[in-house]
């Protein structure tokens, strides 16, 4: 096992294996430390979002990915007799991928296992414990329990909700804890067969029946006080649980069956000098919500690309703290609308359910296709850190608009077509990375030599996008390092895009966040704004 390297991830579990995939297409030196023997082979979570697929899109893994998953899977949240109190069925492609798929994780874990073999410099060592770490003014030097050490310049603790680490720094994870556990039984050969997840807020018993993958099912019941594991561990009161779900437990094909807790908590601080927190060592929520896989997978992606910049020289270390003040606000609404949709679903209190009930049948048409649309789901939205913030352009070639900024919050990725005019991804098009957009200008028109040349050492793309009908025209003049996008045009297109707002030009973070946008004759300013707001060095 290497003695030395740049990142050192503690934890094997889908976070640290991201963040090594991300680092890895970096180039950089990471080492991946996991207790256990091998990977956990038991499904966890089972809701991968559209943001989370992007991610794994960025990765180079997702063709990969998607053999495990079911696209657009459709929620029924319902009352104790069946009725439907609403439906989660998001259809749109905002962000290139299905917003709702159901996913087998351990499957997708090996995936991410699989995809570090691409990189000569990253590694993965199982049954191998960080027992401590002390950090000086170079790195962090990590103690393992077989009396080794390894020596880092980062290290980013992803070992889970119990977190030694965030325990040995000291560190804060406020929340709180349901007093009652749950009880999760994963079955082969789905009895059901449909393809749907239901949440049954039954105030007799709360309640969880998700199709997954492969045929198999997942059922959650919650487990009362005076349940514990040697209930679980009882055939008799298990089929008990599924008896009002299938015609015949005793017949069923059950892979596991485990007892899990609820919490809801946050820690304190996401950045320990050159120790970092992420996913479940960050944060846990409840799992009604689906969005605790999928916000590790968003910390992995916002964490990974600083790391590789400061680690290549590329940025200064103050650009590590944009990772907490990004992702704490954030992930903090996630929490709360995950608590909040738990305690509506699992409260056994029957008026306190009568009363859910009542006000969902009040809702009006329009409530009702919010919550279809999965409006309730905060976006990432960052109002400082790596983000450049525009006044309204003034202008009389611009209709006046009451519209939104949008710097900060992630960019669309309709489908377009290369230089080539083969239609794919936008990502896939413009490649991944920094990227510096403007809509049928070359940006080069805009942009100093000096902007050019520090842009070129991000390894930023400038991109010219066209209506498809240019593209001919556009390929054949491009400047040498523009890359040119026929856009397909339509309601999901770049064009309606830029249609909708006062600017002719956007600056893309690698995890495909705004950090700025402008008119086209601005780009130059805004891009110096941005390099700065990156701490570029």
């Amino acid at each position: 096992m290497k003695k030395a390297c740049d990142v050192l991830v503690v934890g094997a579990g889908p976070v640290g294996l991201t963040l090594a995939n991300l680092l890895g297409q970096q180039g950089i030196d990471v080492l991946v430390v996991e207790r256990e023997h091998e990977l956990v082979d038991y499904p966890r979570a089972v809701g991968i979002d559209d943001e989370a697929l992007r991610a794994m899109q960025t990765a180079g893994l997702v063709e990969d990915v998607l053999p495990h998953t079911i696209p657009d899977q459709k929620i029924y949240m319902i009352n104790g007799a069946g009725a439907i109190l609403s439906e989660v069925d998001p259809t749109t492609r905002e962000f290139g991928w299905p917003r709702r798929n159901g996913f087998v994780q351990p499957l997708v874990d090996r995936v991410l296992l699989a995809g570090l073999d691409r990189f000569p410099d990253t590694a993965v060592h199982f049954g191998t414990e960080v027992v401590d770490l002390t950090e000086d003014a170079g790195g962090v030097v990590a103690a393992l329990a077989d009396g080794g050490t390894v020596r880092a310049r980062y290290v980013v603790a992803a070992e889970g909700g119990s977190s030694p680490t965030r325990k040995r720094l000291g560190i804060s994870f406020e929340g709180e804890t349901r007093p009652t556990d749950g009880i999760v039984i994963d079955v082969a050969n789905d009895p059901i067969g449909t393809p749907h997840a239901v949440f049954g807020g039954d105030p007799a018993r709360s309640y969880a029946s998700i199709a997954l993958p492969h045929g198999i099912r997942r059922w959650e019941f919650t487990l009362f006080e005076h349940e514990g594991e040697a209930d679980v561990e009882d055939d008799a009161f298990v089929f008990g649980l599924l008896a009002p779900h299938v015609p015949d437990p005793s017949r069923l094909d059950i892979i596991r069956r485990r007892v899990y807790r609820h919490h809801a908590r946050v820690a304190g601080r996401f950045r320990h000098g050159r120790i970092f927190l992420a996913g479940d060592a960050a944060h846990v929520m409840p799992v009604v919500g689906g969005q605790g896989w999928n916000s590790g997978i968003r910390d992995a992606f916002n964490l990974g690309w600083k790391l590789a910049a400061v680690v290549k020289g590329l940025a200064d270390d103050a650009l590590l703290d944009t990772y907490e003040t990004e992702r704490l606000g954030h992930v903090t609404q996630m929490v709360a609308v995950s608590l909040q949709m738990a305690k509506e679903m699992t409260d056994h209190d029957p008026e306190k359910a009568a009363e859910r009930d009542r006000v969902a049948a009040s809702r009006t048409p329009e409530e009702r296709e919010a919550q279809k649309r999965q409006a309730f789901k905060p976006q990432p939205k960052f109002d400082r850190g790596v983000v450049v913030h525009t006044p309204l352009p003034v202008s009389k070639s611009l209709p006046v608009r009451d519209v939104p900024r949008l710097a900060g919050s992630i960019f669309p990725q309709p489908t377009a077509t290369d230089a080539d005019g083969v239609e794919m991804l936008l990502d896939d098009a413009t490649g991944q990375g920094w990227r510096v957009l403007t809509w049928n200008n070359d940006p080069t028109a805009f942009l100093s030599a000096a902007s050019r040349a520090a842009l070129d050492r991000f390894g930023a793309r400038l991109v010219q996008v066209v209506p498809k009908t240019q593209l001919p025209w556009a390929g054949k003049r491009a400047t040498a390092g523009v890359t040119v996008v026929g856009d397909l045009g339509g309601e999901a297109s770049l064009q309606a895009w830029f249609d909708a707002r006062p600017v002719g030009a956007v600056v893309l973070r690698p995890d495909h966040v705004i950090a700025a946008e402008c008119l086209t004759q601005e780009l130059d300013d805004v891009v110096t704004r941005v390099l700065e707001a990156a701490c570029a060095v």
